[in-house]
């Protein structure tokens, strides 16, 4: 397993379901040991985290309300050491975003749950998946802390 990268930014198509579960994830498993980020390719939806986002990510005491939609031009910061496509499309953006840089560019082709139908839970559940999904891809690629007995 490689050491911890300095900065993350997970890409996918809109900013509002896959990359920040992905960055609020992150977040709660690693704390500020590594600055990690999300955008999207475009930012033509609400302003927001999807609300089954927020809904499933508080579950796991992530608070994503506050979570703002942002593309890829609206970084404050471009420079990161590794970049995490979860759609196809991401994935060609952010190989134009690190030609000529030294930066990790990595693909997990991750389903999209807005694609679900059915009730109410029938679509959180679809949520929970991506989520338990992206929980178990950061915690086989990334170094976490022991655990400290009690804690």
């Amino acid at each position: 397993m490689a050491p911890l990268p300095g900065a993350v930014l997970f890409a996918c198509n809109h900013n509002r379901v896959r990359s920040p579960m992905a960055e609020g994830l992150m977040k709660l498993l690693l704390g500020d040991r590594v600055f990690v980020d999300s955008c999207g390719l475009r930012h033509d939806e609400g302003d927001e985290a999807d609300p089954f986002v927020v809904a499933v990510m508080d579950e796991l005491g992530v608070d994503l309300t506050d979570h703002r939609v942002k593309s890829f031009d609206e970084l404050e910061d471009d420079s990161f050491d590794v970049v995490i496509s979860l759609t196809p499309e991401a994935q060609h953006r952010a190989v134009e975003l690190a030609r000529g840089r030294a930066v990790e560019i990595e693909y997990w082709p991750t389903h999209d749950p807005t694609l679900a139908s059915g009730s109410r839970e029938q679509m959180l559940e679809a949520y929970r998946q991506v989520r338990d999904d992206l929980e178990a891809k950061i915690r086989a690629r990334f170094p976490l802390p022991a655990r400290t007995v009690g804690g």
